[in-house]
């Protein structure tokens, strides 16, 4: 599959990628939730434990929604898919060969 993408497609992918951040936050917020109050662990260990956590989480962010081009559109929907941002129906609009690039991305990334 050619790495260009469709205009409709690029269209699909800006309006979505309005919609993947949040959520994609969200998820952050409720792991830093369940970090800071596991009573397993003494305070300096819960921060040190969301620390990390947002150092990772934050280069995660960084790759899949900064630097936003057409040429890197397919590879950052691939990310963002590998968080599983967007729903079953929204992966639906896109174009078979964008959807067949992300499931290849995603299961090279498992390999």
């Amino acid at each position: 599959m050619s790495r260009d993408i469709r205009e409709s497609d690029w269209k699909l992918f800006r309006e979505l990628r309005t919609i993947a951040p949040e959520r994609f936050c969200q998820q952050v917020l409720n792991e830093i939730d369940r970090l800071a109050s596991d009573p397993r662990r003494t305070s300096h260990e819960q921060y040190l434990a969301v620390f990390r956590l947002l150092q990772r989480r934050d280069r995660e962010l960084a790759d899949a929604f900064n630097d936003l081009r057409r040429s890197t559109a397919l590879r950052q929907l691939a990310c963002i898919q590998s968080h599983k941002l967007l729903t079953e129906d929204e992966m639906a609009r896109f174009s078979p060969d964008v959807r067949d690039f992300v499931q290849w991305f995603l299961e090279t990334q498992r390999a």
